[in-house]
């Protein structure tokens, strides 16, 4: 997802700027790189554009075995992704460290070198992007990254998003597909949050990083084009924890509270004994093993997982804005959306959860190949917008 082109910048413009062209994710090289190269000075204008004749369709994309024993009721299209990342051969994450692990493949990989062997087109997509620097405690700055949609001559809605990857791997770039589309259907700016990684950042680390940029888009969302009135919270997995965990920490620390709350196959229990984690424990591309592994390169200890910033479903939930809650059905987490749905529901919070059949975690990005994660992102920008709404 390269080839972008540069723009003067304009005035007061937002964080997550995408790396690639393409609407899906960012880096069809391995995206290990925790590091970004967004600049702070130049806006980038990634406006998709269609394959013009012979272009293929996600119809053409088949699996070429049989279905995995773990998800026979797998999507032909979520298949061939899972095919096509273990073709690369990669060591089981668990069995890296960190920075091993951050060199792997990743299912955006995949999917990008699936839609060049098909000739399957970009979505058209018309975004501005641009990087910024966030001071955080104990000095320093973490990246982000503004999308800001095309043309806007008003102040837009914003959206704060969390990626994902055990609060250890992955990246803004590895998301980008997810942050570009929410921006262009929502009509939103969307600001892609790089907080710092474990094992070299533990735990509460990423959790602070992210309410510092909350509250730095609060404070400033007026000077990246952002209605401040009007701002949600959105995330994946490990960044569905810290979507959710945002709106907990603005009620508890008495400032302005997110309008909306989406938390996609979020993070949310202790418990690996649940019955998704035991159904799923030996699935692609997230399994058991890797959130054990992932739990321990955050944790200063395995008791930390119990704290109710991991632990969502001990926390205190009341008073918290709606919540949309998105799994996959061959996922590890679903019980963890479930179980978080049914508290947040026990604590007067008006929540929606949806369960997309087919397909497994990480799928929420990749609208352009795989049709459940085109509905799911149609549904969530729909949310969104509701929500956001004048």
């Amino acid at each position: 997802m390269k080839n972008l082109t540069t723009n003067p910048i304009k005035q007061g413009m937002s964080l997550l700027a995408i790396a690639a062209v393409s609407a899906f994710t960012a880096c069809s090289n391995p995206s290990g790189s925790t590091t970004t190269t967004d600049s702070t000075s130049t806006t980038t204008k990634t406006t998709d554009t269609l394959v013009k004749t012979g272009a293929g369709t996600p119809d053409s994309v088949k699996p070429k075995g049989p279905k995995p024993m773990w998800a026979p009721e797998i999507e032909p299209q979520m298949q061939a992704v899972l095919e096509k990342l273990a073709s690369y051969n990669d060591k089981p994450i668990p069995q890296l460290t960190a920075v091993e692990a951050r060199k792997n493949h990743t299912p955006t990989d995949a999917v990008m070198d699936l839609m060049k062997q098909h000739n399957i087109p970009m979505p058209q997509m018309k975004v501005d992007t641009v990087g910024k620097e966030i001071p955080v405690s104990g000095g320093g700055n973490i990246h982000a990254r503004i999308y800001i949609p095309s043309g806007a001559s008003e102040p837009l809605p914003v959206i704060v998003y969390y990626h994902g990857g055990g609060y250890v791997i992955a990246n803004i770039d590895v998301y980008d597909a997810s942050a570009k589309a929410l921006a262009d259907q929502v009509q939103a700016v969307v600001v892609s949050v790089a907080y710092r990684l474990a094992p070299e950042h533990k735990f509460p680390i990423a959790h602070n990083d992210s309410f510092e940029a909350y509250q730095w888009v609060v404070k400033n969302a007026s000077s990246i084009q952002g209605d401040p009135k009007r701002i949600a919270v959105a995330g994946e997995s490990a960044g569905g924890n810290l979507a959710a965990n945002m709106a907990i920490m603005a009620r508890d620390k008495k400032i302005q509270a997110p309008l909306h709350v989406l938390s996609v196959y979020p993070i949310a229990s202790a418990d690996m004994n649940s019955t998704s984690y035991n159904k799923y424990k030996d699935a692609k591309p997230l399994n058991k093993p890797m959130m054990m592994w992932f739990a321990q390169q955050y944790t200063n200890n395995m008791s930390e997982a119990k704290d109710p910033r991991i632990n969502l479903v001990g926390a205190n939930l009341a008073g918290l804005p709606p919540f949309t809650i998105i799994n996959a059905q061959l996922d590890p987490l679903a019980s963890d959306g479930e179980m978080l749905t049914s508290k947040l529901k026990a604590a007067g919070v008006t929540v929606d959860h949806k369960v997309y059949n087919g397909v497994t975690h990480e799928f929420f990005g990749m609208g352009a190949l795989v049709p459940g994660a085109k509905e799911a992102m149609t549904y969530a920008a729909d949310q969104l917008k509701n929500a956001l709404k004048k």
